[in-house]
Order: structure tokens, then C-alpha cells, then sequence
């Protein structure tokens, strides 16, 4: 709701749906509800945007900020995991507690630079990023976490 309430210049988007679909739209009326789209008109929308809003405090990494990073879009969004993950270099959105700020702030973001951040995350980049981090973690701790191979029944 934190998006919903800013009083920002512009048409607000909000993609996807849920189970407070409905009593948002009567709450917001000045607000385009596309509920889910295809990817086509994803597509399409993110074209026509001037920056992309990650309004969410919790979630861990947010898949979607790096596919609008890919079409271009600069992020906004709060300083919390996940963005700050990803908005990493100049030019490809801002972050901030406030989000209003952060959201005109990242309008002035550079599309080139989006792309060329997006191409950066790649699941070479992932896995080395999670071994390494396992890597810190003394080994009298994980080893015993190891998988067992349990033997098939039917084998037998």
C-alpha cells in the first residue's frame, strides 16, 4: 500500500493479483490494476514505463526487478535485501526509505545502463556467489547437513 498511497506524477500499474485484488481497486480508483498479464504485455507496459517499483520489504531478491532492469526500467525501491542487491551501480534506479524520492530519483536512471546491469546476473554468477558464501561457513557446521542417499526399495 505504500506505492498506492504516494502522490506521484504519472499513471501507478500494479501487475499481478491476489486475494485484496478486488477491495484495492474500490480503494484506488486513480490506479490501472492489470491483474496478471502475459508476457507480451509485460512487455509492452514496460516499454511505455519510466521506472519500475519494488514496494516490497520482505521479499529476498525479486526475479522481477532484474527483468525490468533487462527492459530498461531503472528500480526504485526501500533499502532492504533484495534491491540492495540489485541496485548496485549507478544509473540502474535508487533506493531510499523514502520511496516518493526513490521513485523520482530513478525516472533520471539510464536504460543502456539497466541492460548492461541485468546481463550481469547470470546463473554463473549465482552459483559462485553461493558457493562462495557456503565457503565462509565453518565446514563442522554444514557437513553433517550433507544429503544421505537413502536406497530405493524398488531397486531391491
Amino acid at each position: 500500500k505504500a506505492f498506492l498511497d504516494l502522490d506521484l506524477p504519472g499513471t501507478k500499474w500494479v501487475v499481478g493479483g491476489g486475494p485484496q485484488l478486488a477491495e484495492l481497486k474500490r480503494r484506488y480508483k486513480d490506479i490501472e490494476f492489470l491483474g496478471s498479464v502475459d508476457t507480451e504485455e509485460l512487455s509492452r507496459r514496460y516499454a511505455q514505463a519510466d521506472c519500475f517499483v519494488f514496494p516490497s520489504r520482505t521479499d529476498t531478491f525479486g526475479l522481477v526487478m532484474v527483468e525490468a532492469l533487462a527492459s530498461g526500467l531503472p528500480v526504485a525501491g526501500y533499502p532492504v535485501p533484495g534491491p540492495l542487491d540489485i541496485v548496485t551501480v549507478p544509473g540502474v534506479g535508487a533506493i531510499s526509505e523514502d520511496l516518493r524520492a526513490a521513485c523520482l530519483a530513478a525516472v533520471t536512471g539510464d536504460p543502456e545502463a539497466c541492460r548492461r546491469h541485468a546481463e550481469s546476473f547470470t546463473w554463473e554468477r549465482c552459483a559462485a556467489q553461493f558457493l562462495g558464501a557456503l565457503q565462509q561457513i565453518p565446514r563442522g557446521v554444514w557437513q553433517p547437513l550433507k544429503r544421505r542417499v537413502v536406497p530405493d526399495a524398488a531397486a531391491s
